[in-house]
């Protein structure tokens, strides 16, 4: 207000906002390009900033409502029917049907789930599948996990050796974490590769020491493990993936995915001494399995790149089945990572044949 009351005089060239809201403006008529209020402040933002940025990369698409691909649809109802039985003095071994998980550090973003299959489902089973998603460290040296692993098929304890092997990585990269981002960082794969294998040895003993704990056959409560090493600095685009038994690694890239599962180094024999039974003066319940053979693998991430580790249950079909590759690809590629509901519906997509558990973690590269 001036001092007799009047509002100021207002300068031409300074009354554009005015301009652009006013109600007594005349409509130019309808246009084709955007014109909400989102679109003209956006507008506005970058002319009076004379610095455009560049175009966002395009949305996800909507959560896909596909239920199935393949020769006709699957056997089973495509939601839980019976919930697995429960201890009322172990509650804590209890696991729910579905979980979800996801971040973002610098260039990459993470979505990871885990979720029971439709025989599973239907036949009251718990998920055989165990999911972890682990970060340690702060800021650019920061390091993260993602740890998988599956049970033994008919055991009913496999619940619970896959969730203790996803523990017991977890603990060990946990306490290595800083030494382990160094070599990430350091391209150092030689000793990457030497102490992720004892590391997973370690694991897999600890297992057997289980086992025998709980009077069980070694051969029944152990577990196919699968982990991933995403280091948050920005500038180091190395990926990691280690572990053991059967799964599946694959890169979604120029919109076609690649199946880079790396071979099996053959592990030996350890000696009895070495035996982690022995060592824990834990009595045996039956002969040691034999090891299992350690899988490794490194990469260097590209813009647009999509890294993907899962379990047997997606990587069967998606081997088996070229119509669920079409489809994932279609979704995710030259796309931004899908929220985690767009990334559940995602992976859920079923295929006639194939009933396990579904465990998945993916990485967008921008």
């Amino acid at each position: 207000m001036s001092q007799q009351g009047g509002r100021p005089a207002v300068r031409p060239e300074d009354d554009w906002w005015g301009d652009l809201y006013d109600d007594a403006t005349g409509d130019t008529g309808p246009t084709a390009a955007p014109d909400s209020l989102d679109d003209r402040f956006t507008s506005v933002k970058r002319t009076v900033a004379g610095n455009p940025t560049a175009p966002d990369p395009p949305a996800p698409e909507p959560a896909s409502p596909l239920d199935y691909v393949g020769s006709g649809p699957p056997t089973y109802d495509p939601e839980p029917t019976a919930l697995p039985a429960a201890e009322p003095e172990a509650l804590e071994e209890s696991v729910p049907d579905t979980v979800l998980d996801g971040a973002r550090y610098g260039a990459w973003t993470l979505r990871s789930v885990s979720l029971r299959g439709d025989s599973a489902r239907y036949r009251g089973e718990p998920r055989r599948d165990a999911l972890l998603t682990a970060r340690f460290g702060t800021g650019g040296q920061a390091l993260l996990l993602v740890a998988m692993a599956t049970g033994a098929r008919t055991t009913p304890e496999a619940h619970l050796a896959a969730a203790e092997a996803c523990r017991w990585i977890g603990r060990a990269v946990g306490r290595s974490h800083r030494r382990l981002a160094e070599d990430l960082r350091a391209a150092r794969r030689a000793d990457l590769r030497a102490g992720l294998h004892r590391l997973t040895d370690r694991g897999l003993g600890r297992l057997r020491s289980s086992a025998a704990e709980r009077g069980l056959d070694p051969r029944e409560y152990t577990a196919a493990l699968r982990c991933l090493l995403l280091p948050a600095d920005p500038d180091c685009r190395t990926r990691l993936f280690f572990g053991t038994g059967d799964g599946g690694l694959f890169l979604l890239r120029d919109g076609a995915f690649r199946d880079i599962e790396p071979r099996a180094t053959p592990a030996a024999r350890a000696e009895p001494a070495d035996d982690d039974r022995l060592i824990l003066g834990v009595p045996a319940a039956g002969p040691a399995p034999d090891p299992a053979p350690f899988r490794f693998h490194a990469s260097l991430a590209r813009p647009g790149d999509v890294l993907m580790m899962c379990t047997t249950g997606l990587a069967e079909p998606l081997r088996e089945e070229p119509a669920l590759g079409a489809h994932l690809a279609r979704r995710w590629s030259g796309r931004r990572a899908p929220g985690l509901a767009g990334f559940l519906a995602d992976t859920r997509v079923r295929v006639k044949g194939y009933a396990d558990d579904r465990t998945a973690a993916a990485v967008w590269e921008a």
